[in-house]
């Protein structure tokens, strides 16, 4: 469908809706007035519905249902915020408009709503306003405690951004037991109630233990934790046979020298590299990616569940994967010794990493050697053939070839040379450091490690940047041009750059926040922290500054690293964008017109949500293990660093394990302190004693809350 018949089928539907401006109509409906009949058309009217709502053009009453948008100067729609405070915003492309915690009227966090707007501005200027109607739900279903009565019951489910609990009737108190933890569903908030009704749609056990946790985390972002029957069974179906008629397809490398690297415990391995010397002393080097397209077929059930996932889901102690596992772990996964059809982006390369030819297809490739990133560290650093059992995935001292050694020493080379020439380019290097977890038979953390990119990590990194900006830049030179997911990442924004610039001002740090020279002097920044006490809390505070990164047909090029172009190519088994590019690569790579773009931007939308709650999950299960980790070491002291200052205390990050907890401003004794937002720290009024942001400090563990998912500290000789 043309630009041109989109905008007109656009107009149709506004007309109708217009016309008829208190009646919701669906797409069945809408088909049935318009005369559309074709199963393609339809999909584009869903789509058309789907963007006229997101314009704000019209509202969606609920799910499939939509009516006319009537403009009212009063009154403005959007999605409601609510802070930690328990106020709201209304989130509109200008200023936001603030909404008191007593004109909510029974919204929550992120629903769609209706504010009548004041006419005049608050005591604090800000333009104000009250929800007069909820237009649709964010979100049904929490996660809480239950706190049960005689006669009756509530789900305690506050938190920073939930500001009720919900109301259990007698019926439900039988469900769980007093003090578990549960998923609730609100079914009712009548008008006099002081909170929603709800029924209890799953127990999940006892507060505190993993198992129970990670549950609740992703219930409580509404990721799935399983496959159905159907999905498994579909999956269990797929023919796993390599037809010679297949192969014949494909360019083979079952022959070349091949080798995955990556985490001790990975089970999915979905690229590979290859290594092969040519001729003028050139190096041939492949990456090969799981050729997940080709088993997933379109409009499948399998293809609808893995969009709807999107990504997979990393928490501390499970994997919630995007494909079934008979997919991500067997099928796909390009384990060693066993033929596997594969999508490649393969180059000639000189050792300083110039590239003299491209080529993107589909290959068969016949991985020889699976490495640990520690057992490719090892010949990295020792340049010898021998892996010690210490390292050694097997638990047992081998020998590698010569010629894998050689291969990795060049291609670490190489690695290096692609590195220097994106750092010189602007690219940011950041290097902060990753929380790990040792955990026991029980999932229970037992010890903390801190994880640094090394070498080989870097080595990986730098070929599968190579392939997906390759790949996109191949795309962008197709004329006529042709529509394709990017990933993108936009400049930062400019007051939070001035305001990085005030923090680290005051450790005595430049930071050139001009356009032209920011990014070069940010990894001047990263180099004088390194090892530093205040290095975590910068690296932090930075990567708070940055846009997110998104996915999007728009291509504004990637800022982080440098790249004018950049896709996503490289982890099909678990990034769902991965395999729309494969299919579209393979489908310019052989002459086919261009993809509809806006269908495209819809799954880009989509991705890009999924991936920002999958961040959130996995970030929240590495603070509650931290926590649990934390529970057994109250009264221990510890050195830290001030991360965060508020003006209810300071926030600290113990050094040697991450662990972050707060100091309340109560329990700070010796003077009566104030909190001086310029200066971000506390200052005693007396004697003038300050806490500010990057200080080194002693603290006490005070308590370990594994309800609220916080820990308490207080000073040490306070």
């Amino acid at each position: 469908m043309s630009n041109k018949k989109k905008k007109e089928l656009e107009s149709k539907i506004l007309s109708i809706l217009k016309k008829n401006k208190k009646k919701k109509y669906n797409y069945k409906q809408l088909s049935r007035i318009l005369e559309i009949k074709n199963i393609q058309d339809k999909e584009k009217l869903v789509v058309s519905l789907r963007k006229l709502n997101n314009l704000n053009k019209i509202i969606k009453i609920k799910e499939g249902q939509y009516r006319f948008k009537i403009e009212e100067k009063k009154y403005k729609y959007g999605v409601l915020d609510i802070t930690s405070s328990g106020n709201g915003y209304l989130l509109l492309s200008g200023e936001d408009i603030f909404i008191s915690k007593k004109k909510l009227n029974k919204a929550l966090h992120k629903d769609k709503v209706k504010v009548y707007v004041y006419e005049r501005r608050d005591k604090n200027n800000k333009i104000s306003g009250e929800v007069t109607e909820i237009i649709e739900r964010a979100k049904h279903e929490y996660v809480g405690v239950v706190q049960n009565k005689k006669e009756f019951g509530f789900v305690l489910t506050r938190g920073p951004k939930m500001y009720t609990d919900v109301f259990l009737p007698p019926k439900e108190i039988s469900k769980a037991k007093n003090g578990d933890k549960v998923v609730v569903k609100i079914t009712d908030w009548p008008e006099r109630a002081h909170s929603p009704f709800g029924k209890i749609i799953k127990a999940l056990g006892k507060p505190g233990d993993a198992d129970v946790e990670m549950d609740a985390i992703l219930y409580d972002y509404d990721l799935p934790s399983s496959f159905g029957a159907n999905i498994i069974n579909d999956a269990e179906k797929i023919d796993n046979r390599i037809l010679e008629e297949e192969i014949n397809k494909r360019k083979d490398f079952r022959d070349v020298l091949t080798f995955t690297i990556d985490p001790v415990n990975a089970k999915d391995f979905d690229d590979a590299i290859s290594f092969k010397k040519t001729k003028n002393n050139l190096i041939e080097v492949g990456i090969h990616i799981a050729d997940v397209s080709h088993f997933l077929r379109e409009n499948s059930e399998l293809e609808k569940e893995a969009y709807k996932r999107a990504t997979s889901v990393y928490l501390v102690d499970r994997v919630v994967p995007m494909l079934p596992e008979v997919l991500s772990n067997n099928l796909c996964s390009l384990r060693p010794n066993e033929e596997k059809l594969t999508f490649s982006a393969v180059f000639e390369i000189d050792i300083k990493g110039k590239i003299y030819s491209e080529w993107f297809g589909k290959t068969i490739i016949n991985s020889d050697k699976r490495f640990s990133y520690e057992e490719a560290q090892l010949l990295i650093e020792n340049k010898k053939t021998k892996i010690d059992k210490e390292v050694a995935l097997e638990k047992k001292e081998y020998s590698v070839s010569e010629e894998i050694l050689q291969a990795i020493l060049d291609l670490n080379t190489i690695a290096k040379s692609l590195r220097n020439e994106r750092m010189k380019k602007g690219a940011l290097s950041f290097d902060k450091v990753e929380v790990g977890f040792s955990l026991n038979s029980k999932k229970e953390p037992t010890g903390i490690r801190l994880k640094e990119s090394k070498d080989a990590n870097k080595l990986v990194e730098e070929f599968m940047l190579l392939a997906n900006k390759k790949v996109a830049e191949y795309i962008k030179r197709k004329k006529p041009a042709k529509s394709f997911i990017y990933r993108v990442h936009d400049h930062p924004d400019d007051d939070k750059i001035k305001n990085l610039k005030e923090i680290v001002s005051s450790f005595g740090y430049k930071l050139d926040t001009d356009n032209k020279n920011l990014n070069k002097s940010l990894n001047n920044l990263f180099l004088q922290i390194k090892g530093k006490p205040e290095q975590n809390m910068i690296d932090t505070l930075t990567i708070r500054s940055m846009s997110k990164a998104v996915y999007t047909t728009e291509n504004i090029g990637h800022y982080g690293l440098a790249f004018d172009s950049y896709s996503h190519f490289t982890s099909p088994i678990r990034r769902y964008p991965d395999i729309l590019t494969h299919r579209l690569l393979e489908k310019y790579i052989t002459g086919g017109k261009s993809e509809d773009k806006e269908v495209l931007e819809e799954a880009c939308i989509h991705s890009s949500y999924k991936e920002q709650i999958s961040v959130k999950a996995e970030r929240d299960s590495i603070k509650f293990m931290q926590i649990k980790y934390m529970k057994d070491k109250v009264g221990q002291r510890y050195n830290g660093v001030i991360s965060g200052v508020t003006e209810r205390g300071i926030y600290v990050e113990i050094t040697e394990n991450k662990c972050e907890g707060m100091i309340s401003i109560k329990t700070i004794k010796g003077d009566h302190y104030l909190y001086d937002q310029n200066k971000h720290q506390l200052e005693g009024y007396s004697y003038g004693k300050t806490f500010k942001l990057g200080d080194p400090i002693e603290i006490v563990v005070k308590k370990a809350d594994m309800l609220n998912k916080h820990l308490d500290f207080i000073l040490e000789n306070n």
